[in-house]
């Protein structure tokens, strides 16, 4: 038995190593598939880059849009062609005819469904261009957060076509989910609270993408919302994510939509100052702030205050008109640099905690002694 299954086997090796027939069918296959793979190079190195010179020269950019976003799908949609091909017209069957063309339609709606995903954000570039030139403008956290809703329904509509494709019943699966739906949403519940809280940041728009925020749990500037959280870069360069649920239900404080930034401070002069030179001082630093570029006009107070334990203090309160922390920053040391000058120039010396010993009178001689022989 064992010689008969030798001989056997000898025999069908030596038949499949001298089929030339069959050796030219597999050289075929192999050579379809290395001439997609050189179409796919062709593509890459001279079509696209044609392509898209010639699209760049079109008046509005969505033709360039579309070469970007498409690219690399159509790439690998030379080598899934090779490999299709190759199969097909291969000596010996791999897998049915019907199944490659289905696993070819799934993969073709794949990689469509990948270029539309590329697509849409350079979609909403194209549509917050044409809300500027009608002069709209659209707040920019609503971009972010629909391209990533766009991009869902996107991902869900083409995973029901390939369900349907491949024959499972897509509205027995959504009434499955319907009758599921309660204990979905048990077991959902923080999720759909975070999904509700983005809504409820992108319609009532507290803050946007870039803007300086402070909340009870986080301070920071805003760097992106997502269906479930929002990430807040803090000033110590750390990301925090908060979720939505959280940060929708607390005070913010957007500390990028103020129209002016205040200074408040009391400035302590000693009290021997005469009056005279304080009143001078008062008005010269009132004159200064009514007469200062960077100092909003508004609200300008400068007045002795009151008389405090060890000090004369004139209160000063004011704002400025940039909000930026950096020039706000300038802005107060060049302030403070001329108050310094002022006093300088009038005589005027800031005080500092101190305390006067008052003794009324010195003791004598003898009493002197008497204290120290006690």
């Amino acid at each position: 038995m064992t010689k008969i299954i030798d001989s056997f086997m000898e025999t069908y090796t030596y038949e499949f190593w001298t089929d030339t027939e069959l050796w030219t069918d597999i050289g075929i296959s192999v050579g379809i598939l290395l001439l997609f793979l050189l179409f796919r190079k062709l593509f890459t190195r001279y079509v696209f880059k044609l392509v898209l010179s010639l699209s760049r020269k079109v008046p509005t950019d969505i033709f360039s849009y579309i070469v970007v976003a498409f690219e690399k799908p159509i790439r690998t949609l030379f080598v899934v062609i090779g490999i299709y091909f190759a199969l097909i017209t291969a000596p010996f069957e791999l897998i049915k005819l019907a199944t490659a063309n289905k696993i070819l339609q799934t993969v073709i709606g794949i990689l469509f469904t990948w270029g539309i995903f590329n697509f849409i954000p350079s979609s909403f570039k194209l549509f917050t261009s044409f809300t500027n030139r009608i002069d709209y403008q659209l707040d920019q956290i609503v971009i972010p957060f629909l391209t990533k809703v766009v991009r869902a329904i996107l991902i869900g509509l083409a995973l029901s076509l390939t369900l349907d494709l491949w024959g499972y019943n897509v509205s027995g699966f959504v009434a499955g989910l319907g009758l599921g739906g309660l204990a979905f949403a048990l077991a959902a519940q923080e999720t759909l609270k975070n999904l509700l809280g983005g809504f409820i940041i992108v319609t009532e728009k507290p803050f946007s993408i870039g803007e300086w925020i402070k909340t009870p749990s986080v301070e920071g500037t805003v760097e992106d919302i997502t269906f479930r959280s929002t990430k807040v870069r803090t000033f110590a360069q750390a990301v925090v994510t908060v979720p939505n649920s959280v940060l929708s239900n607390e005070a913010i404080i957007n500390w990028s939509k103020m129209g002016k930034r205040q200074i408040q401070f009391q400035l302590g002069v000693q009290y021997d100052t005469p009056r005279e030179k304080l009143e001078t001082v008062v008005r010269r630093i009132e004159s200064l702030l009514q007469n200062h570029d960077d100092v909003h006009q508004e609200t300008i107070m400068v007045r002795f205050d009151n008389f405090d334990d060890s000090r004369l203090n004139v209160f000063l309160y004011f704002f400025t008109k940039t909000t930026v922390w950096a020039e706000f920053l300038r802005v107060k040391e060049d302030i403070n640099f001329k108050i310094m000058e002022i006093l300088e120039e009038e005589g005027v010396q800031v005080a500092f905690p101190t305390r006067t010993l008052h003794i009324s009178s010195m003791p004598n001689e003898e009493e002197r002694k008497e204290y120290s022989v006690q």
